[in-house]
């Protein structure tokens, strides 16, 4: 591997002793601790984060990009909650600037994908009362019957510890409800920052961070897969985020539910902070890295393109980033409204897989669990064609 030479010179004494000490439990593949990530954050470079981190990917992943073809739908951004970051959601007093869907409007946009090969739905929204779980039941159910091969990556514990609470039911009871109405798998979303001193600023009045966790826990233990995220680069500082992926990494060491880990960048378009600075790129590299380097028992390491455009999604690749999300297909508002780097968030599957091929990565489209749908390797393109003369030469020069 390419990257464990330069590994050996950081450990041989080129860099800090810390940096060393780092470097060699990353080559050893010995867990990091939270000072050591702290020390990463506040000290190492860009550099030495890429060879830590892209050695730790490429241990675990080679080349090997992941994207799925999925689709959002998003039921409503009317909410009763006033999360401080958000540019998605409409207060209810002024609802009329928002949408909210009915279970035939959503089924409509199922059956718009009825001749596509997507393999997964992806269901977030607002908080509402009609948004119960007599409802989601029936959309999931509903969804099922019409295409039962479509996975549905439905919504976030925000979203269910309302409408259990709604139903005084409990989070046991209730994921089990949504497992039998068809709930395939959970999104990572409604994570934020889980220590209270940041998440009572930013998203107080909905689920804590212990209850995040917990209903994750609880669909763990029902055989569920789920993934999750870190909302960064607002007013948290590194010890919040360590924090927060230190919990991560204990309850993954619990259930081993997790899939992949998120991070997702803070926009300022339109909310409450806007007055804040975004991060910038170089930021944002850092905490892919260091979220790869920390979190050992994470497999996988998401960058949400729309969100962070897509040269830096290319970048991420070698920063421990293995995988990109979705075609989307302009499905989702959540980013576009708060100013993403893409305000038209659509990717052909060719547009995906050249993304990828363009810096040496080998595409791999999956579905929600990680099962390989078609392996890109030896794929040429329609588009290609003409201009590599039919030749038969590798896409990918490795």
């Amino acid at each position: 591997m390419a990257n464990s030479n330069k590994i050996e010179q950081i450990i041989a004494g080129k860099g800090s002793a810390e940096l060393q000490a780092i470097a060699e439990k990353v080559f050893s593949e010995k867990r990091i601790t939270d000072e050591d990530a702290m020390y990463l954050y506040e000290n190492a470079s860009l550099a030495e984060l890429g060879i830590l981190a892209n050695y730790i990917r490429e241990s675990k992943h080679g080349d090997n990009t992941y994207f799925n073809r999925n689709f959002h739908m998003e039921p409503t951004n009317v909410c009763l909650y006033t999360c401080t970051f958000c540019s998605y959601s409409r207060l209810i007093k002024k609802r009329e600037e928002g949408w909210e869907y009915s279970i035939e409007d959503m089924m409509e946009i199922v059956k718009g994908y009825d001749n596509q090969p997507v393999t997964e739905v992806h269901i977030v929204g607002g908080v509402l009362p009609q948004y119960d779980v007599p409802f989601y039941a029936e959309l999931f159910q509903s969804i099922k019957k019409h295409r039962p091969e479509l996975h549905i990556k439905a919504l976030t514990p925000v979203e269910y510890h309302y409408i259990f609470k709604k139903a005084k039911m409990s989070y046991q009871e209730g994921m089990k409800a949504m497992k039998e109405a068809g709930l395939d798998s959970m999104p990572g979303g409604g994570a934020e920052i889980f220590h209270p001193e940041v998440r009572d600023q930013i998203a107080g009045g909905k689920c804590s961070g212990d209850q995040w966790l917990e209903i994750h826990r609880i669909w763990h233990k029902l055989g569920g897969r789920s993934n999750a995220t870190m909302l960064y680069g607002h007013i948290e500082n590194y010890t919040h985020r360590v924090d927060h992926m230190r919990q991560l990494r204990e309850l993954q060491d619990e259930t081993g539910g997790f899939q992949t880990f998120i991070p997702l960048k803070f926009r300022n378009k339109g909310n409450q902070l806007s007055h804040l600075p975004e991060t910038v790129i170089v930021e944002d590299l850092k905490n892919y890295a260091i979220a790869r380097i920390y979190l050992d028992n994470f497999k996988h390491i998401k960058a949400y393109w729309p969100m962070i455009g897509r040269e830096t999604a290319q970048l991420s690749l070698s920063f421990g980033v293995d995988d990109l999300d979705g075609t989307i297909d302009d499905t989702t508002k959540i980013y576009t409204m708060a100013g993403s780097e893409e305000q038209n968030p659509a990717l052909s599957t060719e547009q995906l897989v050249q993304m990828i091929r363009r810096v040496n990565r080998h595409a791999i489209e999956r579905d929600t669990l990680y099962n390989v749908v078609t392996d890109f390797k030896d794929v040429v393109f329609e588009s290609e064609k003409e201009f590599r003369g039919y030749l038969q030469l590798p896409v990918i020069n490795n």
